[in-house]
Parts: C-alpha cells; sequence; structure tokens
C-alpha cells in the first residue's frame, strides 16, 4: 500500500447550477482531513487548490456552459494526478462538482489502467445531445468513455480513459430517459438502490469488484450525493433513497481489503445547504476508512 497521500483541492463550482461546492475542499480540511489521515499512519502533502476563475466574471461563457474554463481546471487536475502517480503518491481529489473526474481520473491513468468505482445517485452518462440541463457534471463518466464533446474525451490526452469493464456503479437511483437507456446498453456494470435493498452491499460490493480483478488498481469516485441525503445534507442534487452511513462505511471496509486503493475523489460537497458541515465530516469518515482505518 502507497504511505504518501497528496490531497488536490479542485474548487471547480461550473458543471452545474447550484453554487456553492467550491467550499467543499475548505470544508473538508476543516474537518480535519490531514490529520486523520495522517493518524493512519500515511505522509499526508496537501497542495492547496488548483486555479478555479470565479463564475460571475465568466459571463461570456455562460451559453457554453463554462466548457473552456472547466477544460482548462480538468487540464490542471489530470497533470496533478499524473504528476502525484509518478512520484509515488496517492492522488485525493477534493471537489468541487463531478466535473473535475474527467481530469483526475484521466490523470491517474495516464501510464497504468485502473478500475474506478462510481458511487453516485446520479448515471453522468449523459452527452450535449441527450442532457436535459446542459450541465457537464453530468456528462463526466460519458467522456471518460470517450462519449460526447471532443474537447472533453480529449483532456489530457486523446481519446476515452476507460473502458466499460472498467467501471462499476454503486447507488445509482435517479436517471435521465435516454441516460438509462445508453447505460443498460453500455456494458458497464450499474448496482441501483434496489440491488443494495434485494442482496445487501457485502454481496453487492464484492461482485464489483470480482468484476474489477483484470485491473490491479482501484480509484473511488465518491459523489456525496451517493448517500441518503439524511445522511448528508449538504449537497445540491439531492436523491431520496440513498445510501445508509454503515452502507456507504461498510463498501469503503470492502474496497480497503483489497489494497489495491490507488486514487480517490470526494466532489458535491456544498457548505451552503450543510448543517453544521455534517456531509464533510462523512465524507472525512468514509475517506479514512477506504484508507484503511478499521473497527478491531
Amino acid at each position: 500500500m502507497l504511505k504518501k497521500i497528496r490531497i488536490i483541492g479542485v474548487p471547480v463550482d461550473l458543471g452545474q447550477a447550484q453554487r456553492g461546492v467550491d467550499l467543499g475542499p475548505g470544508a473538508l480540511r476543516y474537518a480535519d482531513i490531514s490529520a486523520r489521515l495522517a493518524g493512519l499512519g500515511y505522509e499526508v502533502q496537501d497542495l492547496g487548490n488548483i486555479e478555479v476563475p470565479v463564475r460571475d466574471v465568466l459571463t461570456g461563457e455562460r451559453d457554453q456552459h463554462y466548457l473552456p474554463s472547466i477544460l482548462k481546471v480538468c487540464e490542471a487536475t489530470y497533470e496533478a494526478g499524473r504528476l502525484a502517480v509518478q512520484e509515488g503518491c496517492l492522488p485525493l481529489f477534493m471537489g468541487g462538482d463531478h466535473s473535475l473526474a474527467i481530469g483526475s481520473i484521466g490523470g491517474v491513468t495516464h501510464d497504468l489502467p485502473a478500475g474506478v468505482i462510481w458511487i453516485d445517485a446520479h448515471g453522468d452518462f449523459n452527452t450535449p445531445e441527450t442532457t436535459l440541463t446542459g450541465n457537464i457534471h453530468g456528462m463526466c463518466l460519458a467522456s471518460l468513455l470517450g462519449l460526447g464533446t471532443n474537447e472533453l474525451v480529449d483532456v489530457g490526452r486523446r481519446g476515452a480513459k476507460l473502458q466499460p469493464a472498467d467501471v462499476v456503479m454503486i447507488g445509482v437511483r435517479e436517471l435521465d430517459p435516454q441516460e438509462r437507456f445508453r447505460l443498460r446498453n453500455s456494458g458497464i456494470a450499474v448496482y441501483t438502490m434496489r440491488d443494495i435493498d434485494e442482496r445487501g452491499m457485502a454481496c453487492v460490493a464484492r461482485e464489483a469488484l470480482a468484476k474489477l480483478s483484470h485491473l490491479s488498481r482501484l480509484h473511488v469516485s465518491l459523489d456525496l450525493d451517493g448517500l441518503d441525503p439524511i445522511e448528508v445534507p449538504g449537497v445540491g442534487t439531492t436523491s431520496p433513497g440513498g445510501l445508509t452511513y454503515r452502507e456507504a462505511q461498510l463498501l469503503m471496509e470492502i474496497i480497503a481489503d483489497t489494497r489495491q486503493l490507488a486514487s480517490m475523489d470526494i466532489v458535491e460537497i456544498n457548505p451552503i445547504l450543510d448543517y453544521r458541515n455534517q456531509t464533510a465530516r462523512v465524507a472525512v469518515d468514509l475517506a479514512v476508512s477506504l484508507f484503511g482505518k478499521s473497527i478491531m
């Protein structure tokens, strides 16, 4: 297991409409993420935040859903992830909205592939042709698989960064109509909340990992709206009926048991909508479990 964690803040709030997710990295730092990880024996390096332009000064990009600035942020995130892996660190990307994953996952797979465990209420599998909102955080997984806008697909290096067999999705419960159809035919393993309700998280988690057993490295992309809003009120796109705290903890613990974790995203925390930083504290608890904290 790698013993160096490199924290990379990506306070991007351009990929969606709800303001406030740019404060997510600060909320995680306030919840003592560095100290909690250091307590597990890691050397923790916090590089601060990647520069993200303020939305209010980007009036000329509004009709493009801020695509030019998102591309710049994702390119910088890609390079930060690539460099972290090259230097023997395990990168932890703190967002910000989920559009940052175009850069983070691209960067950490620059030299070696990784299996991706995508924890999210939503599919993020839209393209400009299927999206109902135009928001780029709803296109990030599709972009990583080579679908949609060429500029997003080619961030960091040309073409797809992932193959369908490299991805499992967990906690899905809210999909747009065309997105549902495209995901069914994508080859991605999708575990909905019904699967978890019927089969239990332990079964789903172990089956998901078995589907990624052809890869030796794992990246976890944790969108906090994958959890139930009772657990994490501070997210912008809440969806009832999500993962409980213990289901999410069990998932983290089972992934940690593989000792194959190579990188992580924590995204979509919105402190403006939160209560006493509850959502960031839950996210830190989950991250600490993923990085190896055990009950016994």
